[in-house]
Parts: C-alpha cells; sequence; structure tokens
C-alpha cells in the first residue's frame, strides 16, 4: 500500500476483532513513530505499550469514560518529553515544539497500521493527571495521544472534507 492508499484509507475505528497484535507488528509501529520529524532532532516521544486489561480499563476511564480503548488488543500511549526539546528550544520547544513532534509521530503509527490492515484511533480527549496518575508519568512528562489498535471491526466511513478552495490561501490571506 503506497502513502496515499493509506492516508485515504485511515479511519478512527472504535471496534477491534479480539485478534492478537503481535509484538513484531508492535515494533513496526513504534519504528514508524520514530521516523517522524522532530524539531533539531530532539525526539522527544515515549510510548507506553498497554496490553493489561486492568490498565486499559483504567486509562479508558481517564479518557472521559471512552471504553471502547479497553477493547484493543493493543493500546500505544504517545507522550512528550518535554526537557528533551527544552534543552534547545526552551519553553517554545517544551509547549510546542514537543507537541508538534509526537503528534507528527502519532500519525506515523497510524498510517502504519492502516498499512499493516490494522487500525486505530487517535483519542485527544483524556484528563491528562488522571492518565498521568495511571502509569505514574514524571512531572515533565505529557500524555498527547491515546492509540487504540487492533484489527478492525467496523470500517467507518470517511468523514466530509472541507474543499481545498476554502482553506487555501495564496501568498495572503
Amino acid at each position: 500500500m503506497d502513502v496515499f492508499e493509506a492516508i485515504n484509507k485511515r479511519r478512527s475505528t472504535r471496534r477491534y476483532k479480539s485478534e492478537n497484535v503481535s509484538e513484531e507488528q508492535v515494533k513496526k509501529l513504534l519504528e514508524a513513530a520514530i521516523m517522524a520529524p522532530s524539531g533539531g532532532n530532539m525526539q522527544p516521544w515515549d510510548f507506553i505499550i498497554v496490553r493489561d486489561k486492568d490498565q486499559k480499563k483504567a486509562l479508558a476511564r481517564a479518557a472521559l469514560g471512552q471504553m471502547f480503548i479497553a477493547t484493543a488488543p493493543v493500546v500505544i500511549v504517545v507522550c512528550a518529553n518535554k526537557p528533551r526539546t527544552a534543552r534547545r528550544y526552551g519553553d517554545r520547544g517544551a509547549e510546542l515544539y514537543s507537541l508538534q513532534d509526537t503528534a507528527a509521530a502519532t500519525e506515523n503509527i497510524l498510517l502504519a497500521a492502516t498499512a499493516m490492515g490494522l487500525a486505530g484511533c487517535w483519542v485527544g480527549a483524556f484528563d491528562d493527571d488522571a492518565v498521568s496518575s495511571v502509569f505514574g508519568l514524571p512531572t515533565y512528562v505529557r500524555p498527547v495521544a491515546i492509540l487504540p489498535i487492533g484489527v478492525p471491526g467496523e470500517f467507518p466511513r470517511a468523514p466530509p472534507r472541507m474543499p481545498l478552495s476554502d482553506v487555501t490561501h495564496y501568498d495572503k490571506w
């Protein structure tokens, strides 16, 4: 599958088959993640791989009760290790670049999952403190995305997109 096909096929999937996601598949997803660009190549990402049922349930509760998270065979929590980028870029690195960089890594995971016949959902609605508590995150690490990953049990339609003409500007606003 080429990148354009993966981009067009990727969907936010909230139902998964009970089939396992292998360690090798997870490794491939993480390898795709770390190939994302990062400001100054500071690579501020850290990943928590969650397979434990109780941990997934606690994570789903921390994600404002989005219990579908707990039904995925594996969940990847993408975190921003803010000091890695702050070393070079100060507050802007900690508060902006680390988030941009981890967002790029997150999208790489989702596109790689699609290319591998898997599916996921980018969950950003969660209580940061509750997620941090579930995993005992240090105060300088911020959870950025929760990615339940599995073999798709549904194939949602593509949501409508705004026309390019409504969102494209040339040379000025």
